[in-house]
Order: structure tokens, then C-alpha cells, then sequence
């Protein structure tokens, strides 16, 4: 017996830890990161800033209101208020981050609102540094590929904008490519560039490269079309010498390209759909009207069913014969129950007959 490889024994610790070790909680990829965490609690405190603006003030006497409001307007009181509602009480980590930032809240509400009137720049991105201002990304927050006033041209998203993740490229949207998400894919073309913008617009379908709209502004015909005098023209793949589809089956073309079709059942091969377009039909079948159509058998001068009192039932593409309820089934006939017991009284079982010595 061989001993077992050191690289299986190996293994098996990693094994045995991979097991002990606890499922990933629900919703751990979704979990939102610091800056998200941020951004949201700067959302709620400048929600909470507008609903109390004019909070428990209208009407009277309006010099009284005017230095009365002054003094709220940057309180302590409102400033209570205001954080008082940022945290459902059920929000674990909102209320943890907001336990741990108090101090910069009041801080900023009471000595740095004028100076830094951007809450979300001076907390999230200057103060805690977990995020960036748009068009910049990563720890140092540089600019985005394209500058940070247009990022990727405009035309796709920077990886970690506004955050402190991220490397800066530009996944760009359907249509651009290039580093800076500038120039056109295949099957697009741009319809306008300068120095600041570029705007790429789908060819018409049947191109693969054009330089315009329409299909005579092709460079190269897309696959199942062909370039015919200086346009590029659908391929009838229907029309070629040796059909593409099966014969039980009709060649519907479309553009560029072509489906198969089944043929109806009553068909023995097909030129389109229906009945109408059979090239012959099957069995129990017989061209009516122009169509396909089933023959009925029980109908014909010739009885299809031929054994006495039997009834005939058509099917579709064929027949069955069939003995009335009641009725006996015999190889030639179907016998009525009132000439079954009598033929059965008329043929007694008589004992064999003694010869005489």
C-alpha cells in the first residue's frame, strides 16, 4: 500500500478550516462603504437643516421674528434638533459613526459653517477623508482619466470617482472605447468631436464600420450582408442553391441573417407557412381548395370500414372502426347481443358420438 502524498495531507487542514469557518452575512456585498456611510448622514443632516429652516415661526410680529429666527438659525437648539432626527434608532452603524463625529458636526455648526459651507467637502472628504469630490478617486483623490470636469469625456464612469478606491480608468458606455472613452467602437460613428466633447452614433445595421448614418456610409458590410453597388444590401440566405433548412422545414429571411421554419403538419415539405404552401401532402391527406386538407374516409363510395353493423369515425389524416356499444366484435362482423345468444343456443356442445362394435 502506497503512503498517502504529502500534498494531500496538506490540503486537509485547509479543508477542515474552509468548513469551521462562518457563512458570510446576509447582505455583506452590499454593505456600504465609509464614504456611502458619509455621504448618507450629510444627506439626512442637510434634510434635517431645511425641514426645521422655518421651524415653529409664521406669523406676528415679523422684526420680533426676524432677530428670533437669526438666533435659531445657527443654535445649539436646532443643531439638537437637527441631529436628533439623522438616525433611526434601529441604525446600528449610523448612529455608531454619528456617536464617534458628534464633535465634528457641532464643531463645523458652530465655528466652520461659514468658512466651509459644503458640509459634505469639509466632513467627508477634508475631515474624515473617506471620500472625494467628483471626477477624483483613490487615497490622494487625482483626477479621473479626462480631467475631473469630464471624466472619461463624458462618456463612461471613472473607477472610484468620489471615493477613495478605485485606479482612475474609464469603463466607457456602449459605443466608445479608448483610454479616455473618445473614440468609437466598431458599428458606431462619430457624429461630432472637438476639444471637449465626442459623441459617437450607431451605423445603420448593416455595417460593421461606417462614417455616417445610412448604409452606403459603410466601410464594411456586417455578416449576412453584402456590398452591392456601394451599399451594403441584405444576403437572401433563402435563395441559395442549397437550402439551409431541413426538409421538413421553410427559409424565412431576415435582415441579415435567416430563421427556419417547421412546415405545417399536414406537409411533406414546405414553401412557407400553412397548409397552402405544401409541396405535397402526407397520408389521409389531399389538396383541397388550394390546401392541404384531411380526407374523410368514412364519407367515400368505398367503405372504408367493411365488417357489418360497424361504425366509422374519422381522425385527422385517417380513420377507425369501431362496434356499436353493446355489440359483439367478431372477425367479420359486429354482432348485435340478441343474434349473439341466439347463435349460442343454436350451437350446443354435443358429446362425441359411440360407434358400435
Amino acid at each position: 500500500m502506497h503512503p498517502p502524498r504529502r500534498a494531500a495531507l496538506g490540503l486537509l487542514p485547509l479543508l477542515l478550516l474552509l468548513l469551521l469557518l462562518p457563512p458570510p452575512a446576509p447582505g455583506a456585498a452590499n454593505k456600504p462603504t465609509p464614504c456611502q456611510r458619509c455621504r448618507g448622514l450629510v444627506d439626512k443632516f442637510n434634510q434635517g437643516m431645511v425641514d426645521t429652516a422655518n421651524k415653529n415661526f409664521g406669523g406676528g410680529n415679523t422684526a420680533w421674528e426676524e432677530k428670533t429666527l437669526s438666533k435659531y438659525e445657527f443654535s445649539e437648539i436646532r443643531l439638537l434638533e437637527i441631529l436628533e432626527g439623522l438616525c433611526e434608532s434601529s441604525d446600528f452603524e449610523c448612529n455608531q459613526m454619528l456617536e464617534a463625529q458628534e464633535e465634528h458636526l457641532e464643531a463645523w455648526w458652530l465655528q466652520l459653517k461659514n468658512e466651509y459651507p459644503n458640509l459634505f467637502e469639509w466632513f467627508c472628504v477634508k475631515t474624515l477623508k473617506v471620500c472625494c469630490l467628483p471626477g477624483t478617486y483613490g487615497p490622494d483623490c487625482l483626477e479621473c482619466q479626462g480631467g475631473s470636469q469630464r471624466p472619461c469625456s463624458g462618456n463612461g464612469h471613472c473607477s472610484g470617482d468620489g471615493s477613495r478606491q478605485g485606479d482612475g480608468s474609464c469603463r466607457c458606455h456602449v459605443g466608445y472605447q479608448g483610454a479616455l472613452c473618445a473614440d468609437c467602437m466598431d458599428g458606431y460613428f462619430s457624429s461630432l468631436r472637438n476639444e471637449t466633447h465626442s459623441f459617437c452614433t450607431a451605423c445603420d445595421e448593416s455595417c460593421k464600420t461606417c462614417s455616417g448614418p445610412t448604409n452606403r456610409d459603410c466601410g464594411e458590410c456586417e455578416v449576412g450582408w453584402v456590398l452591392e453597388e456601394d451599399a451594403c444590401v441584405d444576403v437572401d440566405e433563402c435563395a441559395a442553391e442549397t437550402p439551409p433548412c431541413s426538409a421538413a422545414q421553410f427559409c424565412k429571411n431576415v435582415n441579415g441573417s435567416y430563421t427556419c421554419e417547421e412546415c405545417d403538419s399536414s406537409c411533406v415539405g414546405c414553401t412557407g407557412e400553412g397548409p397552402g404552401n405544401c409541396k405535397e401532402c402526407i397520408p389521409g391527406y389531399a389538396r383541397e381548395l388550394g390546401q392541404c386538407a384531411d380526407v374523410d374516409e368514412c364519407s367515400l363510395a368505398a367503405k372504408a370500414c367493411v365488417r357489418k353493423n360497424e361504425n366509422c369515425y374519422n381522425t385527422p389524416g385517417s380513420y377507425v372502426c369501431v362496434c356499436p356499444d353493446g355489440f359483439e366484435e367478431t372477425e367479420d362482423a359486429c354482432v348485435p347481443p340478441a343474434e349473439a345468444e341466439v347463435t349460442e343456443e343454436e350451437s350446443p356442445t354435443q358429446p362425441p358420438a359411440h360407434e358400435d362394435l
